[in-house]
């Protein structure tokens, strides 16, 4: 596409075309008058965003969580100290990879599950897998792993590597066969996550206690928690869960805080910090500025759109506001 070429304007000046349409734009009386109105609102979001730029140093204590495959990262946020560590035994993740193998064939598969027959493609992909699985079932006895979980863990390995055998050796596979696989292990599968969650449960629990008597107990009963999840685990997440148990019961349904994402940020706890800000900003700004309308004032202070009642009102009365 060829550049409009640029014109000169009363004094000479080349002016770009891009600039003369800006020029325009700038002189139509309703779009200048309306860009006057929008500047009130983008003055609100600068000071809002200094508003919480200056709140974010002040919270504390903040513990912040990160799920993640090792049971969770913490955070301790407290004056001007950090603390971060990883508190859950290793035994958690160990159980839970195993516990994935049957997601983990899935995954592989499941693009060819109503189509194997028609292709060999899914072949090496499965093969890799399994040469995985089995270095794993020969190295299981050399991990520790307490003799439950490794003979649930052993039975799933065997299981998969013996459903990946038929697979290749038939050619194929179909929905039947996987469900047969994945339905016999779900026992051992059980198991696994009987073991991953004593393992939370007490690195958890270890962990908290410490910092509470690090705290105090008065600072404690102020603190803030926000675990950050992926959606799909952000309801009943396993160390919300837990960390409830150990907060001021009053505290919790305000100060525990899930906060679930698409993916973890580079940054979680500024990530997680940014968005305590956001909403003890607004927990104070509601009450001030809905001073007559306390519905309104908790729709500001919670997770619902301040827009959300008044659209409700009109989708269920489409006439309102029309002339008869």
């Amino acid at each position: 596409m060829t550049a409009a070429p640029p014109t000169t304007n009363d004094h000479g000046t080349d002016v770009d075309p891009h600039d003369l349409a800006m020029v325009a734009f700038r002189s139509d009386p309703a779009r200048r008058a309306r860009d006057c109105l929008l500047a009130v609102n983008s003055g609100m979001r600068s000071g809002y965003a200094a508003l919480k730029a200056e709140l974010t140093p002040r919270l504390g204590p903040v513990i912040v969580v990160e799920n993640d495959a090792r049971g969770g990262r913490y955070t301790l946020v407290h004056r001007d100290e950090r603390e971060s560590l990883h508190p859950v035994a290793e035994e958690f993740a160990l159980a839970k990879s195993v516990a994935h193998v049957p997601l983990g064939l899935f995954s592989l598969l499941a693009p060819y599950l109503t189509g194997a027959a028609g292709t060999d493609a899914w072949a090496a992909p499965l093969r890799g897998y399994a040469e995985t699985l089995a270095t794993a079932r020969r190295e299981l006895h050399q991990a520790g792993l307490p003799a439950e979980l490794a003979a649930s863990s052993g039975r799933i390995l065997d299981a998969a590597l013996a459903f990946a055998d038929r697979s290749v050796a038939a050619g194929g596979f179909t929905v039947a066969s996987f469900t047969d696989f994945s339905g016999s292990v779900y026992t051992d599968i059980r198991t696994n996550m009987t073991h991953a969650a004593r393992a939370q449960i007490a690195g958890v629990g270890e962990l908290l206690p410490r910092w509470r008597r690090r705290i105090g107990e008065r600072e404690w009963s102020d603190l803030y928690v926000v675990v950050l999840s992926i959606w799909t685990t952000a309801v009943l997440n396993q160390n919300t869960i837990i960390i409830r148990r150990f907060m001021d019961p009053a505290q919790v349904a305000t100060h525990l805080l899930d906060v679930p994402t698409a993916q973890l940020p580079a940054d979680p706890v500024a990530t997680a910090l940014d968005n305590l800000a956001r909403i003890v900003q607004d927990n104070v700004a509601a009450e001030l500025v809905f001073p007559v309308d306390q519905a309104v004032a908790d729709a500001l202070k919670g997770r619902q759109d301040l827009l959300s009642d008044t659209i409700l009102e009109q989708l269920s009365c489409p006439y309102r506001g029309r002339a008869a």
